[in-house]
């Protein structure tokens, strides 16, 4: 397990040159791997995968939560580490649970985050689908990454190229999630929460935290009635 999960972050080494980190739970059957670009907290504090204070949670992340200042100082009674705003990611699960911390992240992020407590895997991606994540199955155990070169680099990986994604790419320019261009790898849709009771479970659920459909609809119910000068004042304020 372990050496797959070397030879899947090694696949990606260009993407984080400053750091490196393993983690591996062979009893669980979940191993966690992570490539560091060190730009908020570049201390040893910052590294990952990343265990949260009492060590129920334990993620692997990509991203940056802009507003991890404002949420670590709502969150009390927390002995911090470091300055990393994955540190707070963590202790917002602990504080809040996990969908109700994602709903609180002002950023761009995939992640992955393991409970120790519940043996519960969940993949996460932001509102947008800024960041990517990819997820597929070798038999009967899930494997992710936030590129396909990782997937490829998994032994068991057979790539072989997705004939139906290759008409949508001709088709639109562009493959929509949750395809690939690969056969057995998909894309992780945009604000969505993918949950698993086991790693080989293929029993997954998932579930949209997030859904620009609903808000254009309660924009449209709550439409801005300012003047002109007041809506570029609340356009820049928004900026």
């Amino acid at each position: 397990m372990q050496r797959n999960l070397l030879l899947m972050s090694d696949a990606i080494r260009y993407r984080g040159p400053d750091d490196h980190g393993h983690w591996v739970d062979a009893c669980s059957g979940i191993a966690l791997g992570h490539r560091r670009l060190s730009i908020l907290d570049l201390s040893p504090q910052g590294h990952q995968p990343m265990f949260s204070l009492s060590g129920r949670y334990v993620i692997t992340f990509n991203g940056e939560v802009y507003n991890f200042r404002e949420l670590r100082q709502q969150l009390k009674g927390f002995d911090w580490r470091g300055n990393s705003d994955t540190e707070v990611m963590l202790a917002a699960f602990e504080a809040w649970g996990i969908e109700a911390a994602v709903q609180r992240f002002v950023g761009m992020f995939a992640f992955a985050l393991f409970d120790t407590a519940e043996r519960r895997l969940h993949l996460v991606r932001d509102r947008v689908g800024i960041k990517p994540l990819y997820y597929g199955w070798c038999g009967d155990t899930l494997f992710f990454a936030s590129e396909l070169k990782s997937l490829c680099a998994h032994p068991e990986f057979r790539p072989a190229v997705d004939r139906n994604s290759l008409a949508l790419l001709m088709r639109y320019n562009y493959i929509p999630y949750p395809y690939s261009i690969l056969l057995g790898a998909r894309k992780l849709p945009p604000g969505t929460m993918l949950s698993l009771d086991s790693p080989t479970a293929r029993e997954s659920v998932a579930k949209r935290f997030w859904s620009m459909e609903q808000v254009v609809a309660e924009s449209e119910s709550n439409l801005f009635r300012g003047s002109d000068q007041e809506a570029i004042a609340a356009a820049d304020d928004l900026l």
